[in-house]
């Protein structure tokens, strides 16, 4: 393909799933669904801006008085809070330290009826350049312990390193396969986080949910209750949770006597795997994969099979390591990734029939982004999926 500069300024180049312990993975179809500002809280009331300003400066003082005094601020800008470094500012921001404080924070805003978002690690989201209006309530709830088998952590526990090494170092195995997967607790339940491990062989995917054995929630209705795995309904990238607006405040693993020096060997047999396919945060900071798996054929595959890698909108990059990841190049906004999004989308479509649907959430206020597929576009005009009418076109699935 020749290079050039099409629309928006973008830039033209070449063209046995196996569990134990008693858990299982629901493969029945859902409602398709992302995290949104009501992932964390019943649906508040959309709000003229000086209802809601009114419920901020109540909520303002109530959080002081659970949190404490300086704990409270406002404006603060949220993509360093995420691992696309993207992202304007939240109207409000807490950081909880305990599951308590979590639980505490979430029932005020429920009751001030304010717009609510809960941010873990900030990975698989992507925050408008405007930001959140309302309050942002950051998990940094981490405590655990560990007793016999079993590993305790609370939801803002980052997986890798603290939660893997916590059960490394105490002998037990069942999570050192998930290391560089940027997630807490909480997220991982979320998603039902995985990896295809163990190496050399990588015959399988492995699946959090087999060493889940129960987890504390905030329930929808407010309550506070311990469920076990079977609640949460796991399937490959969804849970209960995608769902229903339950918030882990922490979970119990149940592992298993392991080898460390073998579990070592698996870490960085892992990271390695990883490090070849995905690019590094650090420098190259992303939100995972962009867009879901449709049935049968890879996200990636449809892309770079339309010599998308490479292309660019402002600052936001197709990696050429893996087509189905964008990068924040240099200075990306969140128009420039939503820009990149929709002219993929239409590009995928155009070449080969599919329509590709974000898995990234999209969070807040982005502006005026123009004619942009909506959710749900994947499902109309007789796709199902991403698939369209007829089945998958001859020589793709």
């Amino acid at each position: 393909m020749r290079r050039g500069r099409g629309p928006f300024g973008i830039q033209r180049v070449p063209c046995e799933r196996r569990f134990g312990a008693g858990a299982k993975l629901d493969a029945r179809p859902r409602p398709s669904a992302a995290p949104s500002v009501s992932a964390a809280a019943p649906a508040a009331p959309v709000l003229s801006p000086d209802e809601l300003r009114v419920r901020l400066a109540a909520l303002g003082p109530a959080l002081a008085r659970l949190l404490g005094p300086g704990r409270v601020r406002t404006g603060v800008t949220l993509a360093p809070f995420t691992t696309f470094r993207i992202g304007g500012p939240a109207d409000l921001f807490v950081e909880a330290e305990t599951a308590d404080e979590l639980a505490g924070c979430l029932l005020a805003a429920r009751e001030a009826g304010v717009p609510h978002f809960l941010l873990g690690l900030g990975a698989n989201i992507l925050i408008g350049d405007e930001g959140f209006r309302g309050l942002v309530v950051r998990n940094a709830a981490a405590h655990t312990r560990v007793d016999g088998d079993r590993l305790w952590a609370e939801s803002g526990s980052v997986v890798y390193p603290d939660l893997i090494e916590a059960a490394v170092s105490a002998g037990l195995s069942g999570l050192e396969h998930y290391v560089g997967i940027p997630s807490t607790v909480g997220g991982a339940l979320w998603q039902n986080l995985h990896f295809l491990s163990p190496p050399p062989e990588r015959e399988r995917t492995m699946f959090i949910a087999e060493v889940v054995e129960s987890a504390d929630l905030l329930t929808a209705e407010g309550e506070r209750k311990t469920v076990g795995v079977d609640y949460f309904q796991f399937g490959y990238d969804d849970s209960i949770l995608h769902h229903r607006p339950d918030v882990v405040l922490a979970a119990t693993f149940r592992l298993e006597p392991g080898d460390e020096a073998r579990m070592r060997e698996v870490m960085v047999a892992n990271l390695q795997w990883r490090h070849e396919r995905h690019p590094p945060l650090d420098t190259e900071p992303s939100a995972g994969s962009i867009f879901k798996k449709i049935e049968g054929i890879g996200a990636g595959r449809l892309i770079d099979g339309c010599g998308l890698k490479g292309m660019k909108v402002g600052g936001a990059e197709v990696t050429t390591r893996h087509a189905n990841i964008l990068i924040n190049r240099s200075g990306a906004t969140a128009r420039d990734v939503r820009l990149l999004i929709a002219h993929i989308q239409r590009t995928v479509e155009r070449e080969t029939g599919y329509r590709l649907s974000p898995e990234v959430g999209f969070i807040g206020s982005f502006g005026d982004l123009g004619d942009v597929p909506a959710r749900g576009w994947e499902d109309r005009d007789g796709f199902t999926g991403g698939v369209p009418p007829g089945g998958h076109p001859e020589g793709t699935a």
